[in-house]
């Protein structure tokens, strides 16, 4: 396997949002005098670890005022944000020296599915296809006709959206896809396991099974334990096309394999300077560069988006279900990756090596290199591991 350094890519300047002086910055990096993660906080060109006033992301995000307590929390330099980004990508790591990690631990890592119509659209494809890129162009075609290519001034489960679902059901064209659309009920569902995800600079992974995949730049949002939101990070909800086109009892392999939840570069925590209405307006932009020298670019607007943030995350936690640990919730994208990358009608489809740049202003650049799931890092440390390390350096109390 050859091997491309993503290093240029991680520039400090460039991974930070644009106002990164007013934003309150929460990253996660691995000690290795420590053998475990840091809770630690960016402020100016420096990460300072504060997990001697919180051992945890989760801990932080269950006080009443997250924002204000990192700004206020004490603790040690680690090193500058660039000397920690060097040394992130797996190809170039040295171990005895920190390196960045994803933004959170504990939480439940959740995803909420085809909430924007263009979205919607391309997962009725996929079923139909079954899976087949090939067969997906003629598809899109014939769905398009059916239900229109604007479907973002319907409100899911309204009086108009469930008029619409009859007229699909009587012409043979309604889809599960269609029904967690603009049905009164979100798809909520569990994309990886607390403690799994990688973050900025490190590998995401496919499973070396697919032929048709893709990534999904969204925002996530940090959720405590009351429903709470409190703050955002970036996403990349990577997705094997082929293998939930085939069934979507096979969402689990789909969205559940190592390596592939990318979380940063940082969780950005509401103040007064950041909360939802930044998020509700965020535009995200792609790009996916192979060594192929092909290049994509799309993006996602979240004022497009069919289901507002504060009703998925009521759709997720409630007193029907709880998270003790709080979740992080992807949101979707209306990202729809149609471009041609081999043969003429078989779309997009990711290849080893791929650099992966998910970005939006006010939260930074997330960048990956994509490889098959087994070529990356296994996924060692849990919470076992974590609540073990705690404990051996005195942090638990």
């Amino acid at each position: 396997m050859s091997v491309v350094s993503i290093k240029p890519a991680l520039n400090a300047a460039q991974i930070l949002p644009e106002d990164a002086a007013d934003a309150t910055l929460i990253a996660r990096v691995w000690l290795p005098q420590a053998r475990g993660p840091a809770v630690a906080v960016v402020r100016g060109h420096d990460v300072y670890d504060i997990s001697e006033v919180f051992p945890t992301v989760r801990d932080l995000c269950e006080t009443p005022d997250p924002a204000a307590k990192a700004a206020s929390a004490k603790g040690p330099r680690i090193a500058s944000l660039q000397e920690i980004l060097d040394n992130t990508p797996t190809a170039d790591r040295d171990d005895t020296k920190p390196w960045l990690l994803a933004p959170v631990d504990l939480q439940a890592l959740k995803a909420a599915g085809v909430t924007f119509a263009a979205s919607m659209l391309e997962r009725v494809i996929e079923e139909r296809a079954r899976g087949n890129p090939d067969a997906a162009a003629a598809i899109r075609v014939e769905v398009v006709s059916l239900v229109g290519d604007d479907l973002s001034r319907l409100k899911p489960g309204s009086p108009e959206a469930m008029k619409l679902k009859d007229v699909l059901i009587n012409q043979g064209a309604w889809s599960q896809y269609l029904e967690v659309g603009i049905g009164p009920d979100a798809e909520i569902f569990t994309k990886s396991q607390p403690m799994s995800s990688v973050g900025a600079g490190m590998d995401a992974g496919l499973h070396p099974m697919s032929t048709w995949n893709n990534p999904e730049p969204e925002v996530a949002l940090a959720v405590s334990s009351s429903g709470r939101i409190v703050g955002a990070m970036l996403g990349n909800d990577v997705n094997l096309r082929d293998v939930e086109g085939r069934s979507a009892l096979l969402l689990g392999k789909a969205k559940d394999n190592n390596a592939s939840c990318a979380l940063g570069p940082f969780l950005r925590l509401f103040d007064r300077s950041f909360g939802l209405d930044d998020v509700r307006g965020m535009h995200i932009e792609l790009i996916i560069e192979g060594e192929d020298k092909f290049r994509l670019e799309g993006g996602s607007s979240l004022s497009k988006i069919s289901r507002d943030p504060e009703d998925l995350v009521k759709q997720a936690i409630g007193p029907h279900h709880q998270y003790p640990d709080g979740l992080v919730l992807f949101l979707g994208t209306m990202f729809a990756p149609t471009q041609d990358r081999d043969a003429p009608g078989q779309g997009f489809t990711h290849k080893v090596n791929d650099r992966v740049t998910v970005s939006t202003p006010k939260l930074g650049r997330l960048v990956n290199r994509m490889l098959t799931s087994d070529q990356c890092a296994p996924w060692t440390f849990s919470a076992s591991h974590l609540f073990r390390n705690l404990a051996a350096r005195g942090l638990l109390r």
